[in-house]
């Protein structure tokens, strides 16, 4: 199925973001198949990938798996990305880590979560300032010197 495979990367890569590879891949796995089975009325929709990430945000919040957001171990001496950088992103909420995941990892710009997220992009604006606020703090990174 053709839209499967166009839309199939985005929608893990926001459930992810969102909950974790574990949860956020089932969860996307599960959509994709609803998909398959609902086509019918899910390809009459304006924005079905929208809905279908809607779906996975239901399913993933009933897994009762924990997230493991960024939890690699490090192979060598020196980790390649902040050891405590993890636990700051379980810190904050679904919507912030999904927005701060798919734009500072996944490099998406702001209008392009907003739509993908279906939200407008000064909320999207808001959910990564404050994210990155907190995670500065949580991180003891300080901006201004």
């Amino acid at each position: 199925m053709r839209f499967a495979r166009s839309v199939e990367p985005a929608l893990r890569m926001a459930l992810t973001a969102g909950h974790g590879f574990d949860r956020g891949l089932e969860a996307t796995n599960d959509v994709l198949v609803y998909a398959w089975k609902h086509w019918d009325r899910i390809s009459t929709l304006d924005n079905p990938a929208g809905y279908l990430f809607r779906v996975g945000q239901r399913k993933a919040r009933r897994r009762r798996l924990v997230p493991d957001i960024l939890s690699v171990s490090p192979v060598g001496r020196y980790p390649w990305f902040e050891p405590h950088l993890s636990g700051a992103l379980k810190s904050l909420s679904s919507r912030q880590r999904q927005v701060v995941v798919l734009i500072e990892a996944y490099e998406w710009t702001f209008r392009e979560v907003a739509e993908f997220l279906e939200m407008r992009p000064s909320s999207v604006q808001t959910h990564h300032r404050r994210a990155m606020e907190r995670l500065r703090v949580r991180l003891g990174v300080n901006i201004h010197g």
